[in-house]
Formats: C-alpha cells, sequence, structure tokens
C-alpha cells in the first residue's frame, strides 16, 4: 500500500502542478555565467553610450539607455524566475497560440513607422517591442513541440521535414519583409540543427539549403546597401572612408586595447568615432576598454553558456526538453559568435546585437526567457538524446 501511495504521489507531481517550488537543482553554473555578463553588459553599456547620451539634444541625459536597460534586465530576469518556476512542458500547449500572435505580429508590425529603413518595431505605450526577437523563441517551442511529437515519422518528407520548413519559411519571410536578414539566418540556422538533432534525413537537409541558397544570394545582391558591405568585408580598408568605416573603427578599437585595455571609461572610439558603439558594436569597446583579458573573459562566459545548454539538450528527460534545449542553445550561440565576428571582420556587417550586452531591450528580455526555459528543463534528468547503451543513433 505504501508503495502504491508513492507511485501515485509521484505521479501525480509530475503531471497535475503546472507551478513548482524554486529549488537548487537548475544549472547553478548556467545562471552565473549569464547573471556576470548581464552585470559586465550594465557597466559596458553606460560606458559606451553616456557621451553619446548627454550630448544629444533628444536624450540630454548620460544614464539614458542604462535607466533603460536595467529596466529591460528587471522585465527579463522576471520572465527567467517566471520560466524556471512554470514546468517547461507547459509550454507545449501554447506551442501553437504562441506562434499564432507571433504571426500577428509580425503582420502588424510592417504597419508600423519605419526606423532607419526598418520596420521591426511596434510602438506601445511603454516601450518598443520588436516582434522579430519573439519569433526566434516561438519558432524553437514550436519545433521541439512537433518534432517530438513527430519522432517516429521526422524521416518522412511530408510529415517529418516539410511542414516545419513551410511554417519557419513563413515566418522568416515576414521578418525578410522588415528587413532583417540577420534574423531570418538565425531561424534557418535553429531549424536546421533541431531537424538534423531530430533525425532528418541529410539529403533533405543538403537539399534545403541548395534550394534555399539561390534566395539567400539574391537577397544579398539586390540590396545595395548588402552589397557594399561585402565589399567591405573583403577589403576593408580600401573603404576606409565609406563602407569600410564602421568595421576599420571597429578594428582599431580592439587593437589599441592590447593586452589589459585602456581602462574602463578610457576608451575614445564610443566619441562618435564607431557608430553603434552601444548596440552591435560593443564588443569592440570592450576589446578596447578591458583589452584580450576582457574579450577572453567574456568569450569564456559564452562558451560556458553554450556548453552547459547542450550540457542541459543532452541530459533532458524527454524529446520535447531536448530539442527545446537545442534551438535555444544554437540562438544564444549563433547571435553571440555573429556579432563578436563581425566587430573583428571575420564577416560581413550585419545588425545583430550581443547577448546580454548590447542595448536592446527586446533581445535582452527575450534572451533571459531562454535561459530560463533553460535553466527549467535543466531540472530534469533522463538523457534523452544520448545512445542508449548496446544501440546506435
Amino acid at each position: 500500500m505504501a508503495t502504491d501511495v508513492t507511485v501515485v504521489a509521484r505521479a501525480g507531481t509530475a503531471t497535475s502542478p503546472r507551478l513548482k517550488p524554486l529549488n537548487a537543482q537548475f544549472d547553478q553554473v548556467l545562471l552565473y555565467a549569464v547573471l556576470a555578463l548581464c552585470a559586465l553588459g550594465l557597466v559596458m553599456l553606460y560606458s559606451a553610450s553616456s557621451v553619446v547620451a548627454a550630448t544629444s539634444p533628444r536624450y540630454a541625459n548620460s544614464a539614458y539607455f542604462l535607466e533603460r536597460q536595467i529596466a529591460a534586465t528587471v522585465i527579463g530576469l522576471f520572465g527567467l524566475v517566471a520560466m524556471l518556476k512554470v514546468r517547461y512542458l507547459t509550454l507545449r500547449r501554447w506551442a501553437y497560440p504562441i506562434l499564432v500572435v507571433i504571426l500577428v505580429l509580425l503582420v502588424a508590425v510592417l504597419f508600423s513607422d519605419p526606423r532607419g529603413g526598418a520596420r521591426r518595431w511596434l510602438n506601445l505605450p511603454v516601450f518598443a517591442l520588436q516582434p522579430g526577437e519573439l519569433a526566434k523563441l516561438s519558432v524553437a517551442i514550436y519545433l521541439a513541440h512537433s518534432l517530438a511529437k513527430k519522432r517516429d515519422k521526422v524521416k518522412s518528407f511530408s510529415v517529418g521535414f516539410l511542414p516545419h520548413c513551410c511554417v519557419t519559411g513563413l515566418i522568416a519571410l515576414l521578418i525578410l519583409v522588415q528587413p532583417d536578414f540577420g534574423s531570418a539566418v538565425a531561424l534557418a540556422v535553429i531549424l536546421f540543427s533541431m531537424l538534423f538533432a531530430a533525425g532528418t534525413r541529410l539529403s533533405y537537409l543538403l537539399g534545403s539549403v541548395l534550394a534555399v541558397l539561390p534566395i539567400a544570394i539574391w537577397q544579398v545582391t539586390s540590396r545595395t546597401y548588402r552589397m557594399d558591405r561585402i565589399r567591405a568585408f573583403l577589403d576593408p580598408w580600401t573603404y576606409r572612408k565609406e563602407e569600410g568605416y564602421q568595421i576599420t573603427e571597429s578594428l582599431l578599437a580592439i587593437g589599441s586595447g592590447g593586452v589589459s585595455g585602456l581602462g574602463l571609461g578610457e576608451g575614445r572610439h564610443k566619441l562618435f568615432y564607431l557608430p553603434e558603439a552601444h548596440t552591435d558594436f560593443i564588443f569592440s569597446i570592450i576589446g578596447e576598454e578591458l583589452g584580450l583579458i576582457g574579450t577572453i573573459a567574456v568569450i569564456s562566459l559564452f562558451a560556458i553558456i553554450v556548453w552547459r545548454g547542450l550540457r542541459i539538450a543532452l541530459n533532458a528527460a524527454d524529446a520535447f526538453g531536448a530539442y527545446l534545449a537545442l534551438g535555444l542553445t544554437v540562438l544564444l550561440a549563433f547571435q553571440s559568435i555573429g556579432n563578436m565576428a563581425v566587430t573583428m571582420s571575420l564577416m560581413p556587417t550585419k545588425g545583430m546585437t550581443l547577448p546580454f550586452i548590447s542595448y536592446g531591450g527586446s533581445s535582452l528580455v527575450v534572451n533571459l526567457l531562454a535561459v530560463g526555459i533553460l535553466l527549467s528543463i535543466s531540472e530534469s534528468r533522463g538523457g534523452f538524446l544520448r545512445p542508449q547503451q548496446g544501440s546506435v543513433r
């Protein structure tokens, strides 16, 4: 009788409650790495933006960007705790409603007022919302749910491959119209990674890449500013005063930092030399003020996040958790590697924030929500993605 009661109690605890008490079973290493990046981000954001914010008639407040980033950090941390407290399996039942809401927002943003030639923000009463950031999270949740539900048919083209490509492709298309090429590529990377992990036939994946490649080339060549970025990437110093100005200033900033940096707040390139120093190119200011030591520290923290994220995916107790953890980890890895690669001229310039550090409320909140989900998944144990003894996956 005692055994029966124990089994029933465990079963009820595992399936019925939507909320769980916070405990120390989640991945604390991941949490500490993220908190360290958030703290560093606030410090470096103020250093990179204070002069611009103080001298601009539009802001006239040296702490303008810092105050908004702190507010976004608080909101994001509340979201992180909420995701940690809510069982991640609850997200499965909300996968399709979330997707529908995101589709509506992506259509609505196309009728918003443009900023810098793009329509990416919905101006709400309190803040500006960027639906493209939320789309990355919603696609990862949808793919994890669908792949877990269809994992026995994932090798089927019509069931396991085509629907996922169509849904993700539709969202990517709406994002491309804004235009936001980087976020569309991020969705493609998430899709490819999760389909590969689920066991989709390699021929389907390679075929899809070949099919999308002409579209990607057309997207680049049809926009003059994108071709300018390609030329600047291939030979930035030839276009030093034109298309290559931003990237050459970034390289000079990183190089001038040396091993130990010029000192916190002592950077010169943020003084109207390097455009977007507090957003897309904040890593350059880190290199200038904190030097090689600072950049290695930042890269190491991101490496820890990716390592712990992949570890969570491998150890997840169920298919949905494993796929979702993988998708979110790939998202964070793609954004961090992409941003740092751009600042060091390892890939063409593209507007992409550095997670947890760059200025941007929507990006910060979404990334912290993603970490909260990862922490919730880390409480489960089972090793779904690990090959079983004596079997081949």
